[in-house]
Order: structure tokens, then sequence, then C-alpha cells
């Protein structure tokens, strides 16, 4: 597996000489792309001088304690030293998801349970908001459908973190919350005090940087135009300001009314459909790669019960990865991260054991 690192090592040299090429900044999009390469490079150079220095530190302890029995006291210290350091590269030079530092679009869409899924689904917007908060990354309202109760029919939003480094990227940490969300709970519409079961859903698409990076032929468009309803301002129900576009090759629709005009939801629709567009290319890629293994972590079966939200326990479990813990109510105010770092772990773990097939 090492035998790769010298390969590794001198990219990040052209990577950093095409840093310097004032042509690479002219261009949002490539340089965007070159810094999160140099970033990821970067970590693996690093951890490979780490293992190596370890190593002639071992090599040289051995040497010296031939002739003075002190230095075999520092022998053991330094073996596990090479062995966190080989570790750690080891696991730097399993091959990342492209798309990790890429930003997201989120959609939550209320399910089985009426009112009562539709207010989940603000709970799980505002658990979400509150995790983007703590990793200093910025949410942004796209789309909403409003529930009677003040719940989400339907939310979309955006977020966008800061950091060129893939392993701190949106996508890396939010891809696996992509499924159905459980929650058990004694709804705000429930007289008798009974615990019912509702589920929310939830879709995850990595967000494209340009729109030139997705290619869209304009003839594969059919947008309709129609009447806003609900909140908005003036222009609602008085104009058709609300657009429904069609890619009429893979049947995806996407429906925006939230701005005023016509042409910023036509804007935000076209932001939508090439992230599902996106996500839709890759999903085809790896099901033709006859290699690719497919992750136990983050499926594409977007039906599938993910996590279980029990509130009178104040329970949280993820079904993937066996994640329990007795703190859904700090959960639900934004500490999701052991919740996501088991995610990682696993499917981590499960490249680990691929490449050691």
């Amino acid at each position: 597996m090492f035998e790769s690192v010298q390969t590794l090592i001198d990219e990040h040299r052209r990577v950093q000489e095409e840093l310097s090429d004032p042509a690479v900044h002219a261009d949002a999009v490539r340089a965007k792309r070159v810094n999160r390469r140099y970033a990821e490079l970067s970590k693996i150079v690093s951890a490979h001088q780490q293992w190596t220095q370890a190593g002639d530190d071992l090599e040289a302890a051995r040497e010296l304690a031939k002739e003075d029995d002190a230095f075999a006291d520092e022998i053991p210290g330094l073996e596990e030293g090479l062995a966190e350091a080989q570790e750690k590269l080891r696991r730097l030079l399993v091959p990342r998801d492209p798309d990790d530092a890429r930003d997201v679009i989120m959609e939550i869409k209320a399910g089985e349970g009426g009112a009562e899924s539709a207010l989940f689904a603000a709970d799980l917007l505002r658990m979400y908001s509150q995790y983007a908060a703590s990793k200093g990354w910025k949410v942004e309202m796209i789309e909403s459908d409003d529930s009677d109760l003040g719940g989400f029919k339907n939310v979309q939003v955006a977020i966008k973190g800061s950091s060129n480094d893939p392993a701190q990227g949106v996508w890396a940490h939010l891809k696996y919350e992509g499924g159905v969300h459980r929650v058990q709970r004694v709804p705000a519409t429930e007289s008798q005090g009974r615990i019912h079961t509702s589920t929310t859903g939830v879709l995850v698409f990595p967000e494209v940087d340009a729109p030139e990076e997705v290619q869209i032929d304009p003839n594969d468009l059919k947008i309709d135009v129609y009447r806003s309803s609900g909140p908005g301002g003036q222009s609602v129900n008085t104009t058709d300001s609300a657009v429904r576009i069609t890619h009429v090759p893979t049947g995806i629709v996407v429906s925006m009314q939230n701005e005023k005009s016509q042409l910023q939801n036509r804007e935000a629709g076209m932001r939508v459909l090439r992230a599902r567009l996106l996500a839709r290319q890759q999903e085809e890629l790896a099901a033709q790669a006859a290699d690719a293994r497919h992750s136990q972590i983050r499926g594409m079966d977007r039906s599938e019960r993910i996590r279980t939200y029990n509130f009178p326990e104040n329970r949280i479990a993820d079904h993937r990865t066996g994640f329990k813990a007795y703190n859904l109510d700090a959960v639900m105010d934004g500490a999701l991260g052991p919740v996501v770092d088991s995610c990682i772990e696993a499917d981590e773990a499960e490249h680990l054991a691929a490449i050691g097939d």
C-alpha cells in the first residue's frame, strides 16, 4: 500500500507548482479543485514524513542501545510511535470520495405521520443548522413548504463550508444523512399522551461548484410557470413567479416558489437540478464500475431507515453502525458529531478491509 506514496509526493510537488500559476487562480472552479487536492496531498506528505522520521528514530535507538542500555528504555515508546504513524498514513492512503470537500444541498421531506412528521422535519432542520454552526458552516434556505402547525412538508437548504481540506468538507460529514429518520415521541397533537412513530425523509446531494461543471441542454428542459402560494410577500398569488423545471431525459422535477421573481426561482431550481444530475451521474458511474464496493454506510436506497430518535428514552440509535447514545436532547441541539463520526469510522473501516482483501 505504501508503494503509492512516492507517486503522491510527486503529485504534491506538481500541484504546488500549479498553485503558483496565475492562470489557475483566474479560473475559480479550477483553483478550488487544485486547492482541495493540495490540502489532501499535504496531509499525506506530512504523515509520510512523520512515519519516516519515526522509523529513523527507532533504528537509531536500536543501534545506540547496543552500546548504552539507557537507550533500550526508549525503544518500546518509539515502536509504539512508529505503529501509530504507520496507521495514520495507512488511513490517509485510503482513496477518498472525490466529492468530500463539496458543499451540499439537503432536502427534508415529511413522511408517514402527517403533521407530526412535518414538525419533526423542522426539528431535523434545526438540528442540522445547529450542527453546521458548530462547524463554522453556513445554512442558506432555498425552498420550503410550511405545514399548518409550524413544521415543513418539504424544505431544501444549501450548507456551505469554508475549508479546502476534504476531511473537513460538508459532504464528507453529511453524505451519511440520506435516508429515512424515524421518530418516536408523544406528538403535540396527541391529547392522551400516547407515543407515536413517524418518519421523515432526508436527501443529500453534493453541490455543483459552477454551472458549467454539469452541462444541461436547454432543449432537455420543460419549464412551467404558475402562481405561487404561501409566504412570500405581495407577489404571492398575484404573479406567475413559481417555476417547475422538468429534465426530460431523466424525469427529474424541481419546483421553486420561495423567491418573489420568476428569474430567482428559476436560478434556484437550476441549482438544485444540477446537484441532482451530478449525484445521478456519479451513481451511474459507481454502478458501472465492476470492482466498486457498495458502501453499507451510505447506500443509495433512500427508503432505508437509518436512524431512530426515541424521545421518551432520550435515545438516538443509528441502525447502520450500531451507534447508540442517551443524549438525544443534546443531539437535537446540534451535538451530532459522535453520530456522524460513527458513520465515518465505519465507512473507513470498510474501505480498509477492502484494501486488505
